[in-house]
């Protein structure tokens, strides 16, 4: 037996095939024409940056926009002119042959990012990696690993997967994953999840212990790796395949269903999108609308600003699709995490604290926000869309932002262009202030929705990217809990519309204290909607409110997560 981390759910069995990349040796060769080696490396990177937009349209539409956006990503980094600058500045300056010049611009790029604490930024260095050697590829004329072709009944070993080669795996051959390296939070188990392919990543030495053929059992709910189990052990873990199966199917049945508790109260359940494609998922998944419509996916990966037109239609076609079902967009959170080249905007020190979200547009209206504003309305016109402010502190952005739209529904009208005219305007609260200050919002908001990855990073002065202090990044936190029924017995007191688009929505140990404490709407990605929905018609609200006020009884993370886990099971 073999131990590793647990990266992607489910029952892996199946014969064992090795991929390992091809070793390249990369040399420092003098060029004559260096104008001539600049034009190859170009062209190279012409064909990447082609190969890395095809994987992600095919995963955007295979799986879905979030997962996709990992190659876009890639293909983000391929258009920095710094970066590529600098290869063709070595290029020219010291005559040196293109292999040679992207192996010391990206390993000095993927070593300063693997240095960082930030486990999102160690995340980089592999992605840089994984650039280099797509690109020296190509120049050097080797064929990647066509992982697309492998057989059917796959167990895929290897020392590590690239985001670009877990891209092209195709999930009805590939019954599982294990890797030598590699984490949670890599893009590579990311994807694995997304994809539903059972994976067991950091399995340390199992290359030496497997052969191309051997049969492997993985459980990638424990991180449990068998090469050539013994038919007893391997006749139980067919057994629990059948039954995670077979409970995935069941899940089917509550397609159509209400969502309703086993004491007659009501909740909706809506799914999270980053772009109109993303619905389609929604739909499949019978979701009952969209609570969040992340638009800044519609300004990444451009090098211009989109039109209002272009959004227009974006908004527009989310609307129709759900057909009357409600469809909350949130107006565009740019800053911190999130970077656009072509905005200009100057590094902030702390961009989690800094010039995002809605302090960027009520500071830039007339290019950014007030174009925005105006595509949503046009839009509301064709379905029931909600506009929601991000980063919200203080009752003046709200105002504020709510001016401007009245501002912009007078415009319309006196054109004769069409829109909602009671269209609900309203908050993620996000931020202690927001949280603190609740029940003064709910006066003047016409919803909340509850941002609980940053609700919780604020409230606990805590980087969720650093591994040194993920240990304080929990919901379960008593203060964030506090923060989270405060929030919403504001708004249910405000008698308006509560609720939740972090990933707490769709924790099954979260999910039984949010409706005990009255959480109207659940957001989530779409694929967790029918298990959701499953779990929340087998309880009964009355008996949550028992648990719930239990759970709030205790004093650290550790021992509310542990008082959930024996509840639910």
């Amino acid at each position: 037996m073999f131990q590793g981390t647990n990266a992607s759910s489910g029952i892996g069995i199946g014969k064992a095939v090795i991929v390992e990349e091809v070793n390249l040796v990369i040399k420092r060769e003098t060029v004559a024409d260096a104008a001539a080696e600049v034009a190859r490396f170009k062209g190279a990177l012409d064909r990447t940056m082609k190969e890395t937009e095809e994987m992600a349209a095919d995963l955007a539409t295979r799986v879905g926009e979030k997962e996709a956006e990992i190659m876009n990503g890639h293909l983000m980094l391929l258009m920095d002119p710094m970066l590529t600058g600098e290869v063709e500045n070595l290029i020219s300056g010291e005559q040196i042959c293109g292999e040679y010049a992207i192996e010391q611009v990206f390993n000095m790029y993927a070593n300063v990012f693997a240095s960082m604490d930030d486990e999102l930024m160690q995340q980089r260095a592999t992605d840089m990696r994984d650039l280099k050697t797509r690109l020296q590829k190509v120049m050097m004329g080797v064929a990647s690993v066509n992982i697309a072709t492998l057989p059917a009944g796959t167990i895929l070993v290897a020392k590590d997967l690239t985001p670009s080669m877990t891209a092209g795996i195709n999930p009805q051959n590939v019954m599982g994953i294990v890797t030598e390296l590699g984490g949670k939070t890599s893009h590579s188990a990311i994807l694995a999840r997304a994809l539903e392919i059972p994976a067991v990543v950091a399995v340390t030495g199992f290359m030496e212990h497997v052969k191309n053929g051997d049969d492997v059992v993985l459980d990638g709910s424990t991180g449990v790796v068998y090469v050539n189990p013994d038919p007893a052990l391997a006749a139980e873990y067919q057994g629990k395949r059948e039954a995670f199966l077979k409970e995935k199917k069941e899940l089917e049945q509550y397609i159509g269903k209400p969502t309703i508790t086993r004491d007659g109260v009501s909740v909706e359940l809506v799914a999270n999108i980053g772009k109109p494609e993303d619905v389609d998922k929604v739909l499949q998944y019978d979701g009952e609308g969209v609570g969040l419509f992340r638009t800044e996916f519609l300004f990444m990966d451009r090098d211009c600003m989109p039109t209002e037109d272009e959004q227009f239609e974006a908004y527009k076609t989310v609307a129709e699709k759900l057909n009357g079902k409600p469809v909350i967009i949130r107006t565009l959170d740019i800053g911190g995490d999130k970077e656009i080249p072509y905005m200009g905007l100057t590094k902030d020190e702390n961009p989690f604290l800094g010039y995002r979200a809605i302090r960027l547009c009520l500071d830039r209206k007339d290019d950014i926000y007030r174009p925005q504003l105006r595509a949503l309305l046009r839009a509301s016109a064709y379905g029931n869309i909600k506009i929601m402010i991000p980063m919200v502190t203080c009752l003046d952005e709200l105002r504020e932002a709510k001016a401007l739209i009245e501002e912009i529904k007078a415009e319309l009208t006196e054109k004769g262009i069409a829109f909602n005219k009671e269209i609900q305007v309203g908050i993620m609260v996000e931020t202690a202030a927001a949280s603190l200050m609740a029940d003064v919002f709910a006066k003047e908001a016409d919803f909340f929705s509850i941002g609980t990855n940053d609700l919780t990073q604020y409230t606990m002065s805590v980087d969720r990217g650093n591994e040194k202090i993920s240990y304080l990044y929990s919901t379960f936190n008593p203060a964030v809990l506090r923060s989270i029924r405060h929030v919403i017995t504001c708004a249910r007191e405000a008698g308006i519309m509560v609720g939740m688009c972090g990933e707490a929505a769709s924790d099954p140990l979260m999910i039984p204290l949010l409706l005990a404490f009255g959480l109207n709407e659940f957001s989530m990605s779409a694929s967790a909607i029918l298990r959701s929905r499953k779990m929340i018609t087998e309880y009964s609200t009355e008996t949550l409110k028992d648990v719930a006020e239990r759970a709030m009884m205790f004093t650290t993370a550790k021992e509310v997560e542990e008082y959930m886990k024996a509840f639910v099971g």
